[in-house]
Protein backbone atom coordinates (compact mmCIF):
# COMPACT_ATOMS: atom_id res chain seq x y z
CA UNK A 1 0.00 0.00 0.00
CA UNK A 2 2.84 2.39 0.82
CA UNK A 3 4.45 1.59 -2.53
CA UNK A 4 1.30 2.54 -4.39
CA UNK A 5 1.12 5.79 -2.42
CA UNK A 6 4.69 6.54 -3.45
CA UNK A 7 3.85 5.95 -7.12
CA UNK A 8 0.77 8.15 -6.91
CA UNK A 9 2.73 10.88 -5.09
CA UNK A 10 5.40 10.93 -7.80
CA UNK A 11 2.79 10.93 -10.57
CA UNK A 12 0.64 13.60 -8.90
CA UNK A 13 3.54 15.95 -8.18
CA UNK A 14 4.85 15.67 -11.72
CA UNK A 15 1.37 16.06 -13.23
CA UNK A 16 0.60 19.19 -11.22
CA UNK A 17 3.95 20.71 -12.17
CA UNK A 18 3.15 20.24 -15.85
CA UNK A 19 -0.43 21.48 -15.92
CA UNK A 20 0.69 24.78 -14.38
CA UNK A 21 2.72 25.66 -17.46
CA UNK A 22 1.54 27.73 -20.40
CA UNK A 23 2.77 24.99 -22.73
CA UNK A 24 0.10 22.69 -21.31
CA UNK A 25 -2.59 25.10 -22.47
CA UNK A 26 -1.04 24.91 -25.91
CA UNK A 27 -1.33 21.12 -25.95
CA UNK A 28 -4.98 21.28 -24.90
CA UNK A 29 -5.54 23.84 -27.63
CA UNK A 30 -3.93 21.47 -30.11
CA UNK A 31 -6.33 18.68 -29.09
CA UNK A 32 -9.33 20.99 -29.42
CA UNK A 33 -8.06 22.20 -32.79
CA UNK A 34 -8.03 18.61 -34.04
CA UNK A 35 -11.65 18.36 -32.95
CA UNK A 36 -12.40 21.57 -34.84
CA UNK A 37 -10.76 20.21 -38.01
CA UNK A 38 -12.99 17.15 -37.79
CA UNK A 39 -16.09 19.28 -37.24
CA UNK A 40 -15.21 21.57 -40.15
CA UNK A 41 -14.79 18.61 -42.49
CA UNK A 42 -11.02 18.95 -42.87
CA UNK A 43 -10.42 15.63 -41.12
CA UNK A 44 -12.58 12.75 -42.29
CA UNK A 45 -12.57 9.01 -41.73
CA UNK A 46 -13.85 6.98 -44.64
CA UNK A 47 -13.65 3.60 -46.32
CA UNK A 48 -12.93 3.91 -49.99
CA UNK A 49 -15.48 6.48 -51.12
CA UNK A 50 -18.05 6.00 -48.36
CA UNK A 51 -18.24 6.99 -44.73
CA UNK A 52 -20.53 6.42 -41.80
CA UNK A 53 -23.09 8.99 -40.80
CA UNK A 54 -21.95 11.28 -38.02
CA UNK A 55 -23.56 9.46 -35.10
CA UNK A 56 -21.89 8.86 -31.74
CA UNK A 57 -20.15 5.64 -32.85
CA UNK A 58 -18.61 7.08 -36.03
CA UNK A 59 -17.53 10.32 -34.37
CA UNK A 60 -16.00 8.38 -31.49
CA UNK A 61 -14.08 6.17 -33.92
CA UNK A 62 -12.96 9.20 -35.96
CA UNK A 63 -11.66 11.14 -32.96
CA UNK A 64 -10.06 8.05 -31.40
CA UNK A 65 -8.14 7.52 -34.64
CA UNK A 66 -7.20 11.21 -34.67
CA UNK A 67 -5.87 10.81 -31.13
CA UNK A 68 -3.94 7.68 -32.00
CA UNK A 69 -2.43 9.20 -35.14
CA UNK A 70 -1.66 12.78 -34.08
CA UNK A 71 -1.57 13.02 -30.28
CA UNK A 72 0.68 9.94 -30.19
CA UNK A 73 3.23 12.09 -32.06
CA UNK A 74 2.80 15.55 -30.53
CA UNK A 75 2.10 14.17 -27.05
CA UNK A 76 5.36 12.21 -26.97
CA UNK A 77 7.44 15.33 -27.43
CA UNK A 78 5.46 17.15 -24.76
CA UNK A 79 5.89 14.49 -22.06
CA UNK A 80 9.45 13.41 -22.94
CA UNK A 81 11.23 15.52 -20.34
CA UNK A 82 10.00 14.30 -16.98
CA UNK A 83 13.20 12.52 -15.86
CA UNK A 84 15.44 15.12 -17.52
CA UNK A 85 13.70 17.85 -15.53
CA UNK A 86 14.55 16.04 -12.30
CA UNK A 87 18.17 15.89 -13.44
CA UNK A 88 18.33 19.59 -14.24
CA UNK A 89 16.61 20.72 -11.04
CA UNK A 90 18.67 18.29 -8.89
CA UNK A 91 15.47 16.81 -7.50
CA UNK A 92 16.62 13.44 -8.81
CA UNK A 93 19.51 13.28 -6.33
CA UNK A 94 17.06 13.82 -3.49
CA UNK A 95 14.74 11.10 -4.78
CA UNK A 96 17.70 8.76 -5.24
CA UNK A 97 18.40 9.04 -1.50
CA UNK A 98 14.87 7.87 -0.61
CA UNK A 99 13.71 4.22 -0.31
CA UNK A 100 11.69 4.54 -3.56
CA UNK A 101 12.86 1.84 -5.95
CA UNK A 102 13.75 2.44 -9.56
CA UNK A 103 10.65 0.56 -10.74
CA UNK A 104 8.30 2.65 -8.59
CA UNK A 105 9.94 5.88 -9.72
CA UNK A 106 9.73 4.99 -13.40
CA UNK A 107 6.16 3.74 -12.96
CA UNK A 108 5.17 7.02 -11.32
CA UNK A 109 6.69 9.00 -14.19
CA UNK A 110 4.87 6.80 -16.71
CA UNK A 111 1.56 7.41 -14.88
CA UNK A 112 2.24 11.13 -14.98
CA UNK A 113 2.84 10.99 -18.73
CA UNK A 114 -0.32 8.96 -19.20
CA UNK A 115 -2.39 11.41 -17.14
CA UNK A 116 -1.23 14.34 -19.26
CA UNK A 117 -1.95 12.49 -22.51
CA UNK A 118 -5.36 11.30 -21.33
CA UNK A 119 -6.30 14.87 -20.40
CA UNK A 120 -5.69 15.77 -24.03
CA UNK A 121 -7.81 12.76 -25.06
CA UNK A 122 -10.58 13.91 -22.71
CA UNK A 123 -10.62 17.34 -24.35
CA UNK A 124 -10.93 15.65 -27.74
CA UNK A 125 -13.76 13.42 -26.46
CA UNK A 126 -15.71 16.42 -25.15
CA UNK A 127 -15.32 18.10 -28.53
CA UNK A 128 -16.92 15.00 -30.05
CA UNK A 129 -20.22 15.79 -28.36
CA UNK A 130 -20.14 19.30 -29.76
CA UNK A 131 -19.20 17.91 -33.16
CA UNK A 132 -22.21 15.59 -33.22
CA UNK A 133 -24.61 18.38 -32.29
CA UNK A 134 -23.13 20.83 -34.79
CA UNK A 135 -23.11 18.45 -37.74
CA UNK A 136 -26.67 17.37 -36.99
CA UNK A 137 -26.80 14.12 -38.96
CA UNK A 138 -27.77 12.27 -35.77
CA UNK A 139 -28.13 14.41 -32.65
CA UNK A 140 -28.91 11.46 -30.35
CA UNK A 141 -25.77 11.26 -28.18
CA UNK A 142 -24.92 7.76 -26.94
CA UNK A 143 -22.07 8.12 -24.46
CA UNK A 144 -20.81 4.53 -24.56
CA UNK A 145 -20.75 4.46 -28.35
CA UNK A 146 -18.88 7.78 -28.33
CA UNK A 147 -16.43 7.06 -25.53
CA UNK A 148 -15.72 3.34 -25.97
CA UNK A 149 -13.21 3.89 -28.84
CA UNK A 150 -11.31 6.29 -26.57
CA UNK A 151 -11.24 3.76 -23.73
CA UNK A 152 -10.34 0.69 -25.77
CA UNK A 153 -8.21 2.24 -28.52
CA UNK A 154 -6.84 5.62 -27.43
CA UNK A 155 -6.07 4.63 -23.82
CA UNK A 156 -3.74 1.68 -24.66
CA UNK A 157 -2.10 3.76 -27.39
CA UNK A 158 -1.41 6.62 -24.98
CA UNK A 159 -0.12 4.15 -22.38
CA UNK A 160 2.44 2.84 -24.88
CA UNK A 161 3.45 6.39 -25.86
CA UNK A 162 3.80 7.36 -22.18
CA UNK A 163 6.14 4.48 -21.35
CA UNK A 164 8.16 4.88 -24.57
CA UNK A 165 8.82 8.49 -23.54
CA UNK A 166 10.17 7.25 -20.19
CA UNK A 167 12.13 4.48 -21.92
CA UNK A 168 13.84 7.00 -24.20
CA UNK A 169 14.84 9.09 -21.18
CA UNK A 170 16.56 6.14 -19.48
CA UNK A 171 18.89 5.54 -22.44
CA UNK A 172 21.61 8.19 -22.75
CA UNK A 173 21.76 8.39 -26.54
CA UNK A 174 17.94 8.55 -26.85
CA UNK A 175 17.20 11.16 -24.21
CA UNK A 176 18.46 14.02 -26.38
CA UNK A 177 18.00 15.19 -29.94
CA UNK A 178 18.68 11.80 -31.52
CA UNK A 179 15.74 10.35 -29.62
CA UNK A 180 13.48 13.14 -30.87
CA UNK A 181 14.33 12.29 -34.47
CA UNK A 182 14.29 8.52 -33.91
CA UNK A 183 10.81 8.54 -32.40
CA UNK A 184 9.38 10.04 -35.56
CA UNK A 185 10.47 6.93 -37.46
CA UNK A 186 9.18 4.68 -34.65
CA UNK A 187 5.82 6.47 -34.86
CA UNK A 188 5.73 6.09 -38.66
CA UNK A 189 6.52 2.38 -38.42
CA UNK A 190 3.87 1.90 -35.75
CA UNK A 191 1.15 3.44 -37.91
CA UNK A 192 2.28 1.53 -41.00
CA UNK A 193 2.50 -1.90 -39.34
CA UNK A 194 -1.25 -2.75 -39.35
CA UNK A 195 -1.62 -1.49 -42.92
CA UNK A 196 1.27 -3.70 -44.02
CA UNK A 197 0.36 -6.83 -42.05
CA UNK A 198 -3.42 -6.55 -41.79
CA UNK A 199 -3.21 -8.15 -38.34
CA UNK A 200 -5.14 -6.81 -35.35
CA UNK A 201 -2.31 -7.82 -33.02
CA UNK A 202 0.04 -5.25 -34.56
CA UNK A 203 -2.59 -2.47 -34.60
CA UNK A 204 -1.90 -0.06 -31.76
CA UNK A 205 -4.55 2.55 -32.58
CA UNK A 206 -7.23 0.08 -33.76
CA UNK A 207 -7.56 1.22 -37.35
CA UNK A 208 -7.76 -2.33 -38.77
CA UNK A 209 -10.43 -3.31 -36.23
CA UNK A 210 -12.58 -0.37 -37.29
CA UNK A 211 -11.92 -1.11 -40.96
CA UNK A 212 -13.12 -4.72 -40.71
CA UNK A 213 -16.20 -3.81 -38.68
CA UNK A 214 -17.24 -0.93 -40.94
CA UNK A 215 -16.63 -2.93 -44.12
CA UNK A 216 -18.90 -5.69 -42.85
CA UNK A 217 -21.70 -3.23 -42.10
CA UNK A 218 -21.30 -1.40 -45.42
CA UNK A 219 -20.99 -4.75 -47.24
CA UNK A 220 -17.69 -3.80 -48.82
CA UNK A 221 -14.81 -6.06 -49.77
CA UNK A 222 -11.18 -5.31 -48.83
CA UNK A 223 -10.59 -4.38 -52.47
CA UNK A 224 -13.03 -1.48 -52.07
CA UNK A 225 -10.50 0.31 -49.89
CA UNK A 226 -9.40 0.49 -46.31
CA UNK A 227 -9.96 3.04 -43.62
CA UNK A 228 -8.19 6.27 -44.56
CA UNK A 229 -7.68 9.70 -43.11
CA UNK A 230 -8.11 12.67 -45.37
CA UNK A 231 -6.66 15.96 -44.19
CA UNK A 232 -6.87 19.12 -46.26
CA UNK A 233 -6.99 22.88 -45.77
CA UNK A 234 -10.26 23.24 -47.61
CA UNK A 235 -13.66 21.63 -47.50
CA UNK A 236 -13.44 18.01 -48.58
CA UNK A 237 -15.88 16.85 -51.21
CA UNK A 238 -18.66 14.62 -49.90
CA UNK A 239 -18.14 10.87 -50.40
CA UNK A 240 -20.31 8.92 -52.78
CA UNK A 241 -22.58 7.56 -50.08
CA UNK A 242 -22.98 7.11 -46.35
CA UNK A 243 -24.05 4.21 -44.19
CA UNK A 244 -25.08 3.76 -40.58
CA UNK A 245 -22.49 2.22 -38.32
CA UNK A 246 -23.36 1.68 -34.65
CA UNK A 247 -19.92 0.75 -33.42
CA UNK A 248 -17.69 -2.25 -32.90
CA UNK A 249 -18.85 -5.50 -31.37
CA UNK A 250 -16.47 -5.69 -28.43
CA UNK A 251 -15.69 -9.39 -28.53
CA UNK A 252 -13.25 -11.14 -26.24
CA UNK A 253 -10.61 -11.24 -28.98
CA UNK A 254 -10.75 -7.47 -29.46
CA UNK A 255 -10.56 -6.76 -25.73
CA UNK A 256 -7.69 -9.21 -25.22
CA UNK A 257 -5.75 -7.57 -28.05
CA UNK A 258 -6.05 -4.23 -26.25
CA UNK A 259 -5.00 -5.75 -22.92
CA UNK A 260 -1.91 -7.16 -24.61
CA UNK A 261 -0.84 -3.63 -25.49
CA UNK A 262 -1.26 -2.60 -21.84
CA UNK A 263 0.86 -5.57 -20.79
CA UNK A 264 3.44 -4.51 -23.38
CA UNK A 265 3.49 -1.03 -21.84
CA UNK A 266 4.07 -2.51 -18.38
CA UNK A 267 6.93 -4.60 -19.76
CA UNK A 268 8.56 -1.46 -21.16
CA UNK A 269 8.30 0.10 -17.69
CA UNK A 270 10.17 -2.88 -16.24
CA UNK A 271 12.90 -2.61 -18.89
CA UNK A 272 13.15 1.14 -18.33
CA UNK A 273 13.55 0.62 -14.58
CA UNK A 274 16.36 -1.86 -15.24
CA UNK A 275 18.17 0.63 -17.49
CA UNK A 276 17.54 3.66 -15.26
CA UNK A 277 20.75 4.97 -13.67
CA UNK A 278 18.98 6.37 -10.58
CA UNK A 279 20.73 9.71 -11.15
CA UNK A 280 24.14 8.20 -10.45
CA UNK A 281 26.66 10.68 -11.93
CA UNK A 282 29.45 8.08 -11.94
CA UNK A 283 27.81 5.88 -14.57
CA UNK A 284 29.52 6.44 -17.88
CA UNK A 285 31.76 9.22 -16.63
CA UNK A 286 35.49 9.08 -16.10
CA UNK A 287 35.40 12.15 -13.92
CA UNK A 288 34.59 9.95 -10.97
CA UNK A 289 38.14 8.65 -10.89
CA UNK A 290 39.47 12.18 -10.64
CA UNK A 291 37.03 13.08 -7.91
CA UNK A 292 37.93 9.99 -5.87
CA UNK A 293 41.70 10.43 -6.22
CA UNK A 294 43.45 11.41 -2.97
CA UNK A 295 44.30 15.03 -2.59
CA UNK A 296 46.99 16.60 -0.48
CA UNK A 297 45.65 18.51 2.50
CA UNK A 298 45.78 22.25 2.18
CA UNK A 299 47.48 23.98 5.08
CA UNK A 300 45.85 27.11 6.28
CA UNK A 301 48.06 30.12 6.85
CA UNK A 302 47.36 33.23 8.83
CA UNK A 303 47.34 36.05 6.32
CA UNK A 304 46.96 39.62 7.38
CA UNK A 305 43.95 41.36 5.82
CA UNK A 306 44.77 43.76 3.02
CA UNK A 307 42.79 46.93 2.62
CA UNK A 308 40.91 47.37 -0.64
CA UNK A 309 41.56 50.32 -2.88
CA UNK A 310 39.67 51.57 -5.89
CA UNK A 311 41.17 50.45 -9.19
CA UNK A 312 40.91 52.16 -12.54
CA UNK A 313 40.91 50.02 -15.68
CA UNK A 314 42.72 51.19 -18.79
CA UNK A 315 40.24 52.07 -21.54
CA UNK A 316 40.25 49.74 -24.56
CA UNK A 317 41.90 51.43 -27.51
CA UNK A 318 39.75 51.89 -30.58
CA UNK A 319 42.28 50.12 -32.78
CA UNK A 320 41.94 46.94 -30.70
CA UNK A 321 38.27 46.42 -31.54
CA UNK A 322 38.77 45.27 -35.11
CA UNK A 323 36.50 42.43 -36.17
CA UNK A 324 37.73 38.92 -36.86
CA UNK A 325 34.49 37.79 -38.46
CA UNK A 326 35.94 34.94 -40.52
CA UNK A 327 37.67 33.59 -37.43
CA UNK A 328 34.31 33.64 -35.62
CA UNK A 329 32.70 31.68 -38.45
CA UNK A 330 35.48 29.09 -38.31
CA UNK A 331 35.14 28.87 -34.54
CA UNK A 332 31.37 28.35 -34.76
CA UNK A 333 31.85 25.63 -37.37
CA UNK A 334 34.44 23.92 -35.19
CA UNK A 335 32.04 24.03 -32.24
CA UNK A 336 29.39 22.30 -34.36
CA UNK A 337 31.77 19.53 -35.44
CA UNK A 338 33.51 19.14 -32.10
CA UNK A 339 33.15 15.72 -30.49
CA UNK A 340 31.75 13.90 -33.52
CA UNK A 341 32.78 10.28 -34.03
CA UNK A 342 34.57 9.00 -37.11
CA UNK A 343 31.49 7.17 -38.36
CA UNK A 344 29.61 10.48 -38.58
CA UNK A 345 32.14 11.82 -41.07
CA UNK A 346 32.11 8.54 -43.00
CA UNK A 347 28.33 8.73 -43.30
CA UNK A 348 28.45 12.38 -44.37
CA UNK A 349 31.07 11.66 -47.04
CA UNK A 350 29.06 8.71 -48.32
CA UNK A 351 25.90 10.81 -48.67
CA UNK A 352 27.92 13.60 -50.28
CA UNK A 353 29.18 11.20 -52.96
CA UNK A 354 25.77 9.59 -53.42
CA UNK A 355 24.04 12.93 -53.96
CA UNK A 356 26.40 13.56 -56.88
CA UNK A 357 26.96 10.09 -58.34
CA UNK A 358 23.45 8.57 -58.48
CA UNK A 359 22.34 8.62 -62.13
CA UNK A 360 18.64 9.48 -61.71
CA UNK A 361 17.53 12.91 -60.55
CA UNK A 362 14.97 11.37 -58.20
CA UNK A 363 17.66 9.22 -56.59
CA UNK A 364 19.95 12.20 -56.14
CA UNK A 365 17.05 14.09 -54.56
CA UNK A 366 16.52 11.29 -52.04
CA UNK A 367 20.27 11.30 -51.30
CA UNK A 368 20.09 15.07 -50.73
CA UNK A 369 17.23 14.59 -48.28
CA UNK A 370 19.27 12.12 -46.24
CA UNK A 371 22.43 14.21 -46.57
CA UNK A 372 20.68 17.15 -44.95
CA UNK A 373 18.97 15.23 -42.18
CA UNK A 374 22.35 13.77 -41.21
CA UNK A 375 23.51 17.00 -39.48
CA UNK A 376 20.11 17.90 -37.98
CA UNK A 377 21.43 17.59 -34.42
CA UNK A 378 24.24 20.01 -35.25
CA UNK A 379 21.84 22.62 -36.62
CA UNK A 380 19.51 22.20 -33.65
CA UNK A 381 22.24 23.49 -31.33
CA UNK A 382 22.33 26.86 -33.11
CA UNK A 383 21.11 29.63 -30.84
CA UNK A 384 20.99 27.19 -27.91
CA UNK A 385 24.64 26.63 -27.00
CA UNK A 386 24.99 29.97 -25.22
CA UNK A 387 22.30 29.08 -22.69
CA UNK A 388 22.97 25.36 -22.54
CA UNK A 389 26.70 25.76 -21.88
CA UNK A 390 26.26 28.83 -19.64
CA UNK A 391 28.47 30.99 -21.85
CA UNK A 392 25.90 33.68 -22.56
CA UNK A 393 27.50 36.07 -20.02
CA UNK A 394 30.70 36.12 -22.07
CA UNK A 395 29.09 36.14 -25.51
CA UNK A 396 26.42 38.72 -24.75
CA UNK A 397 28.96 41.08 -23.18
CA UNK A 398 31.26 40.97 -26.20
CA UNK A 399 31.23 43.89 -28.65
CA UNK A 400 28.37 43.72 -31.16
CA UNK A 401 26.83 40.40 -30.02
CA UNK A 402 24.10 40.69 -32.65
CA UNK A 403 25.86 42.18 -35.66
CA UNK A 404 28.72 39.70 -35.43
CA UNK A 405 27.71 36.59 -33.56
CA UNK A 406 24.29 35.96 -35.16
CA UNK A 407 25.63 36.12 -38.77
CA UNK A 408 28.66 34.04 -37.78
CA UNK A 409 26.50 31.25 -36.37
CA UNK A 410 24.21 31.35 -39.41
CA UNK A 411 27.08 31.26 -41.91
CA UNK A 412 28.62 28.34 -40.05
CA UNK A 413 25.33 26.49 -40.48
CA UNK A 414 25.24 27.39 -44.17
CA UNK A 415 28.80 26.09 -44.64
CA UNK A 416 27.79 22.85 -42.92
CA UNK A 417 24.90 22.46 -45.37
CA UNK A 418 27.17 23.12 -48.36
CA UNK A 419 29.78 20.66 -47.11
CA UNK A 420 27.26 17.87 -46.51
CA UNK A 421 25.45 18.21 -49.86
CA UNK A 422 27.97 19.94 -52.08
CA UNK A 423 27.94 17.03 -54.51
CA UNK A 424 24.28 17.62 -55.34
CA UNK A 425 24.84 21.32 -56.05
CA UNK A 426 27.99 20.64 -58.09
CA UNK A 427 26.13 18.11 -60.26
CA UNK A 428 23.40 20.68 -60.97
CA UNK A 429 25.93 23.40 -61.71
CA UNK A 430 27.92 21.24 -64.13
CA UNK A 431 24.68 20.28 -65.90
CA UNK A 432 23.83 23.96 -66.39
CA UNK A 433 20.70 23.69 -64.23
CA UNK A 434 20.85 27.15 -62.73
CA UNK A 435 17.30 27.12 -61.39
CA UNK A 436 17.93 23.82 -59.65
CA UNK A 437 21.19 25.14 -58.25
CA UNK A 438 19.41 28.22 -56.94
CA UNK A 439 16.70 26.11 -55.27
CA UNK A 440 19.37 23.96 -53.61
CA UNK A 441 21.34 27.02 -52.45
CA UNK A 442 18.18 28.59 -50.99
CA UNK A 443 17.66 25.39 -49.02
CA UNK A 444 21.19 25.71 -47.64
CA UNK A 445 20.36 29.25 -46.50
CA UNK A 446 16.89 28.43 -45.17
CA UNK A 447 17.65 25.49 -42.87
CA UNK A 448 20.24 27.25 -40.64
CA UNK A 449 18.07 30.37 -40.46
CA UNK A 450 15.10 28.32 -39.23
CA UNK A 451 17.29 26.45 -36.74
CA UNK A 452 18.78 29.68 -35.39
CA UNK A 453 15.44 31.44 -34.96
CA UNK A 454 13.76 28.47 -33.27
CA UNK A 455 16.78 27.94 -31.02
CA UNK A 456 16.99 31.57 -29.90
CA UNK A 457 13.29 31.86 -29.13
CA UNK A 458 12.72 28.43 -27.55
CA UNK A 459 16.06 27.97 -25.81
CA UNK A 460 15.96 24.32 -26.90
CA UNK A 461 16.82 22.32 -29.98
CA UNK A 462 13.68 20.20 -29.66
CA UNK A 463 11.29 22.42 -31.72
CA UNK A 464 13.66 22.45 -34.69
CA UNK A 465 14.34 18.71 -34.45
CA UNK A 466 10.62 17.93 -34.44
CA UNK A 467 9.53 20.37 -37.15
CA UNK A 468 12.49 19.67 -39.41
CA UNK A 469 11.95 15.91 -39.29
CA UNK A 470 8.22 16.25 -39.90
CA UNK A 471 8.53 18.58 -42.89
CA UNK A 472 11.54 16.62 -44.19
CA UNK A 473 9.43 13.46 -44.29
CA UNK A 474 6.42 15.10 -45.97
CA UNK A 475 8.24 17.43 -48.36
CA UNK A 476 11.74 16.52 -49.62
CA UNK A 477 11.52 12.77 -48.99
CA UNK A 478 8.19 12.46 -50.83
CA UNK A 479 8.97 15.14 -53.45
CA UNK A 480 6.07 17.44 -52.49
CA UNK A 481 7.01 20.84 -54.02
CA UNK A 482 5.13 23.10 -51.55
CA UNK A 483 7.12 21.63 -48.64
CA UNK A 484 10.31 20.80 -50.54
CA UNK A 485 12.49 23.42 -48.85
CA UNK A 486 15.63 21.60 -50.02
CA UNK A 487 14.92 21.68 -53.74
CA UNK A 488 15.40 17.90 -53.86
CA UNK A 489 12.67 17.23 -56.44
CA UNK A 490 13.43 18.37 -60.02
CA UNK A 491 9.95 19.90 -60.36
CA UNK A 492 10.49 22.18 -57.35
CA UNK A 493 12.95 24.39 -59.24
CA UNK A 494 10.28 25.15 -61.87
CA UNK A 495 7.87 26.56 -59.27
CA UNK A 496 7.83 29.73 -57.18
CA UNK A 497 8.31 27.83 -53.91
CA UNK A 498 12.10 28.41 -53.70
CA UNK A 499 11.42 32.15 -53.67
CA UNK A 500 8.97 31.62 -50.83
CA UNK A 501 11.66 29.88 -48.79
CA UNK A 502 14.12 32.62 -49.65
CA UNK A 503 11.68 35.15 -48.17
CA UNK A 504 11.17 32.90 -45.14
CA UNK A 505 14.94 32.84 -44.67
CA UNK A 506 14.87 36.61 -44.22
CA UNK A 507 11.91 36.32 -41.85
CA UNK A 508 13.70 33.75 -39.70
CA UNK A 509 16.87 35.85 -39.57
CA UNK A 510 14.89 38.89 -38.43
CA UNK A 511 13.19 36.70 -35.84
CA UNK A 512 16.58 35.46 -34.60
CA UNK A 513 17.83 39.05 -34.26
CA UNK A 514 14.68 40.06 -32.38
CA UNK A 515 15.01 37.06 -30.09
CA UNK A 516 18.64 37.83 -29.32
CA UNK A 517 17.72 41.47 -28.51
CA UNK A 518 15.13 40.14 -26.10
CA UNK A 519 17.78 37.97 -24.46
CA UNK A 520 20.14 40.93 -24.10
CA UNK A 521 17.44 42.97 -22.36
CA UNK A 522 16.53 40.20 -19.94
Amino acid sequence: MSEMRAVLAIACADFLERVRRYSFLFTLGFALYLGYLATAGNLVLQIGHVRGIFNSAWIGALLAMVAGAFISLAGFYFVKNTIQRDRETRVGQILAATPVSKFLYVLGKAFSNLAVLMLMIAALAVSGIAMQLVLGEDRHVQLWSLLSPFVLFAFPAMAVVAVIAVFFETIPFLRGGFGNVAYFFVWTAGLSAPLATGQHASDLIGISVIADSARNVAQLSPQDGGVTFSLSFGQIASPVSTFRWDGIAWTADVIVSRLIWLAFALAIVAVSAFLFDRFDPSRGKKLREVEDSPREPVQEENVAPVGSTAATLTPLAAGQTHSRFLAMVRAELRLMLQGLKWWWFVGAIGLLIASAAIPSAEGRGAALAFAWIWPVLLWSSMGVRETRDQTYQLIFSAPHPIARQIPAVWLAGVLLALLCAGGFGLRLLLAGNLRGTMAWLIGALFIPAAALALGVWSGSGKPFEILFTLFWYIGPLHAMPPLDFMGSAPVTATTHYPLVYLALTGVFMLAAIAGRKRQLRS
